[in-house]
């Protein structure tokens, strides 16, 4: 038991239908969990088989087959049946099995030391015969258990239904009223009142219970007992590997400086939340921490403690890392601790947007710690619990509740998200469902009419998500302990925040000077998230209004037009979509004006320095200072964001340079590795940021 509970596994928090973050969770794939319940199941051939009176010469594949067999057999019967003798072989093992029932033989005669005084307790045993005893056989290599004796002659009264159920046999617990009594009992409930609710759960009356008072509290003790005797050695290990993980952080600060941590302790000087991060995450910060997602999912039940992780996107589309926590609970003082010392990490800078779960007590840290910070509620986090919460409780409507959430929360007008919310209420009757209150009291935080507004860099896609699932569970794949997923976080982190830059064929689709211009600033993700614009533009027609402003209309719908401001002076254009402000890429409306007026380039200033080529992380040290002597490295920059820009023309460019590109690095590091070392002091390759 001790064993299994010490395992390091990692949970999926899950928000409970009541509210309480901690009422249940969902384990995320254990082996052992598996392999336990894969042996409970019954076997399927003797569920199907057809209850008849064992007889000799009846063939079972086990034993334990046997046993199961008549003990149903028994059931059925009004009596219970016990295992007792067996006989072991050095070749065949345990070859012969007597099955006998319950009130077989006799009790044995307990003597009673001078001065003691014990209950005279009146034994169920009375000498019965009745009995089923098995030998096994090894035929063709095959082992067979065959009945060799059998007698279902007994000298007592068989019980009835109503009585059989009631014999230490039968009287079980399953494991779904194990965890019902220990869920009550740990609220505090008596054990008298523990059996009155089963009762009522399951509307049956009183005494009908498959188990007795008394089994429950000798389960709740027994259970008791065990988490005690675990709950000391949970501490003890969570004490030493939490020390070994703080020496692992200090070992990786004296080897690394660019490496940061803190931790906080308990009123007994114990370690209590610790956070950390790497030098090319705050690099990675530098650049792309405008958008900040703090995923709370993960929680360990072997040293409960939940991990906080932060992440970002990069100008590739990729998940970028930036650093983790883990915290010994999910209080308003642990999460405000969390983001301060992201910020310092960070030197600082908060970011425009953070997104995270529905959380309160995250939501609250975030409004007392980042008040200038704008807070959104990922979607990819609120839709399971809103199956949680209605599938059950809608049943057969769910399936068209959640049709109309899915619409609902996509609409781009907060009027008729209004509109839509109300009229969905009232058709499924929710008007006073706890739920569907908190989430409309928050739908500024997550409904896309609202949220679009906010600068959310492409993060809030599925896409995005999987990616950051993808990394996750990557790991948390392997169980280990603190120190080895310490190494294992950076690892992970440090392999997913390696300098890139992605070398993709960009093929030309419209022909227009915006895209070719677009292309030669842009990195691939965004190039192509502003060439789909570009191209679905075309669909589009935009008629001038008297103020100089546009509606822009598709040409098959009526309604959803969107309206386009356009300010020549500064060259500034804006679009009721909001498309811009939220993903830094400009929209098929914005697009469709500017090609009506014949622009053969857009504005500087719709080219946001986090899409574009240049800001890389391979031309990136926030740390150092290019000296006079390295100014080769300028050069080196140039010719190789030349290089990408002119392969990325044609597809046999693009094929020709990723071949011979490869040959040649090879070559020049075989050629390096072959030359004399020097003693010299080593060339700083590291670089400021560029403009």
């Amino acid at each position: 038991m001790a064993s299994a509970v010490l395992k390091n596994m990692w949970l999926r928090r899950q928000q409970c239908p009541c509210g309480d973050w901690k009422c249940y969770v969902t384990y995320e794939g254990d082996a052992e969990e598996t392999s336990m319940a894969s042996q409970m199941v019954k076997p399927e051939s003797l569920r199907s088989q057809a209850m008849v009176t064992p007889y000799v010469g009846m063939v079972f594949k086990t034993n334990d087959d046997a046993f199961e067999y008549y003990g149903n057999f028994a059931r059925k019967n009004g009596f219970s049946i016990r295992k007792e003798r067996s006989r072991l072989s050095p070749q065949l093992g345990i070859y012969k099995r007597d099955f006998v029932c319950y009130r077989s033989g006799f009790a044995p005669v307990r003597k009673k030391l001078s001065g003691e005084h014990h209950r005279d307790r009146k034994s169920v045993r009375c000498g019965c015969d009745a009995k089923m005893y098995l030998s096994k056989e090894v035929i063709d290599g095959v082992s067979q258990w065959f009945v060799v004796q059998f007698s279902n002659v007994h000298n007592h009264e068989l019980l009835e239904d109503d009585q059989v159920r009631l014999l230490p046999a039968y009287r079980k617990i399953h494991e779904t009223d194990q965890e019902r009594i220990l869920l009550l009992s740990k609220a505090g409930f008596p054990i008298h009142r523990i059996v009155k609710v089963l009762e009522l759960e399951k509307g049956i009356q009183g005494g009908q219970l498959p188990f007795f008072e008394r089994d429950v509290r000798n389960f709740v003790q027994n259970r008791k007992k065990v988490v005690q005797e675990n709950d000391a050695l949970l501490n003890e290990k969570r004490e030493n590997d939490t020390m070994e993980l703080l020496e692992a952080c200090k070992a990786t600060k004296e080897a690394d400086q660019d490496f940061v941590y803190d931790f906080t302790v308990d009123q007994n000087d114990k370690a209590e939340n610790i956070a950390w991060s790497y030098g090319v995450a705050v690099d990675s910060y530098a650049l792309f921490g405008d958008v900040v997602y703090f995923d709370t999912t993960y929680r360990s039940i072997t040293y409960d403690m939940l991990f906080g992780a932060w992440f970002g996107i990069d100008n590739n589309g990729q998940p970028i890392f930036f650093g983790c926590v883990l915290l010994q609970d999910e209080t308003l003082r642990s999460f405000a601790w969390a983001l301060q010392t992201l910020i310092r990490f960070m030197k600082g800078r908060c970011p425009q947007t953070i997104l995270s779960d529905l959380d309160p007590q995250l939501r609250d840290a975030i409004r007392s710690e980042l008040p200038s910070t704008k807070h959104v509620m990922s979607i990819w986090n609120i839709l399971p619990k809103v199956s949680s919460w209605f599938s059950l409780q809608l049943g057969s409507q769910y399936a068209e509740f959640k049709s109309e959430f899915d619409a609902l929360y996509r609409l781009e007008s907060s009027e008729d998200f209004e509109l839509r919310w109300n009229q969905m209420v009232s058709l499924f009757g929710l008007g006073s469902d706890k739920h569907i209150a908190l989430l409309y009291n928050l739908r500024a935080s997550w409904a896309q009419s609202y949220v679009r507004v906010h600068f959310l860099a492409r993060m809030a896609t599925t896409a995005y998500s999987k990616s950051l699932s993808a990394f996750l569970k990557g790991i948390f794949s392997a169980q280990s302990c603190l120190r080895g997923f310490f190494d294992q976080v950076g690892v992970a982190a440090n392999l997913q925040n390696q300098p890139h830059q992605e070398m993709q064929y960009m093929h030309m689709k419209t022909c227009l000077p915006i895209e070719e211009h677009s292309r030669q600033i842009l990195t691939p993700f965004a190039f192509n998230a502003l060439q789909h614009e570009l191209i679905v533009s075309m669909q589009y027609a935009a008629s001038e209004m008297s103020n100089g402003s546009y509606l822009v209309r598709h040409f098959r719908k009526i309604d959803g037009e969107c309206l386009v401001i356009w300010i020549p002076e500064d060259e500034q254009i804006h679009c009721s979509c909001k498309e811009f402000e939220s993903s830094g890429i400009l929209c098929r409306h914005a697009l469709r004006v500017f090609v009506d007026k014949s622009y053969f380039q857009l504005p500087d200033k719709y080219f946001l320095s986090r899409w574009r080529r240049e800001s890389s992380l391979m031309f990136y040290d926030d740390h150092s200072v290019h000296n006079k002597d390295d100014g080769w490295f300028q050069e080196y920059q140039s010719l190789t964001e030349t290089l990408f820009t002119e392969s990325s023309i044609t597809k046999e460019r693009s094929d020709y340079i990723r071949r011979e590109l490869t040959k040649e690095v090879t070559r020049l590091l075989n050629e390096v590795r072959d030359m004399p070392e020097s003693d010299d002091a080593p060339m700083d390759f590291t670089l400021t940021p560029t403009d």
